[in-house]
């Protein structure tokens, strides 16, 4: 039995092709490309991940590994996973802004901690609304939607020199400024509630300047800002549901864009 390059191109294309598309979601998703979630972890569910889609997945182009369209192709896999990852981020990242906002109104805004999803520091206000978005994240399948999408996104856009038209590249910055409006959304009821306060606070230093407004207003703030959370937390998981619903709308039709 013989074998001849073309065939082992085509071979090799067929697995590597798809797994810098895959690895690169799998590093930029949230959950998946979380810091806590160690390298070997994250490159071992890629290569799972590729093993399960490539027989679902269309017939791959015979390009050389080695070859300048093969760079290409290399590039618009990367930037298209990324992407995609990168997108659905951007849900977690409106959430943590939101948290931030709730969080300096209540005079909050000191107390941080490191963020597992992202390594970097957030106030604990914020991780309380991250850990409740990522289990409405894995309980509605988010999860499961993304590799899903992932996988109908060969077809749309198959792997090619060409890859992500301007268009979808805007869109996708467009939808960076979805950041603000989620993060305006859950902060909204929190924000409302505690300028009430501060006004009446006002109103006080005013009617009697002796009164030290800082001893009484900072633990006060504090408590009223814990129960305008307890009764507005419950609104975060169908907005996140929402906000998830959108970004995966967004990744279906990207390559569709002119």
């Amino acid at each position: 039995m013989t074998i001849s390059g073309a065939e082992i191109t085509a071979w090799v294309g067929s697995i590597l092709w798809p797994l810098f598309r895959i690895g690169a979601m799998v590093m930029a998703a949230p959950v998946f490309g979380a810091q806590a979630v160690p390298a070997r972890v994250r490159v071992v569910l890629a290569l799972a991940i590729t093993a399960v889609t490539v027989p679902l997945l269309p017939p791959m182009p015979a390009v050389e590994v080695f070859s300048p369209p093969a760079v290409l192709i290399v590039v618009q896999q990367v930037l298209i996973g990324a992407a995609m990852g990168f997108a659905v981020q951007m849900v977690f990242s409106a959430v943590i802004t939101g948290g931030q906002v709730v969080a300096m109104q209540m005079a909050l805004g000191f107390s941080l901690m490191i963020d597992p999803q992202n390594g970097a520091q957030t106030p604990v206000l914020s991780q309380l609304y991250v850990m409740l978005v990522i289990l409405v994240y894995l309980a509605v399948d988010g999860h499961l939607v993304l590799i899903d999408v992932l996988v109908q996104s060969f077809r749309v856009l198959p792997v090619a020199p060409e890859g992500l038209a301007p268009g979808d590249l805007w869109r996708l910055v467009e939808w960076g400024a979805f950041i603000f409006s989620g993060a305006v959304g859950i902060a909204l009821p929190a924000i409302a509630s505690l300028l009430v306060v501060n006004f009446a606070f006002g109103i006080m230093t005013r009617a009697a300047p002796q009164l030290n407004i800082f001893a009484v207003g900072f633990p006060l703030t504090m408590m009223l800002g814990f129960a305008v959370i307890l009764a507005t937390l419950p609104g975060v998981a169908p907005r996140a549901v929402a906000m998830f619903q959108g970004v995966f709308g967004l990744l279906r039709t990207m390559g569709q864009a002119g």
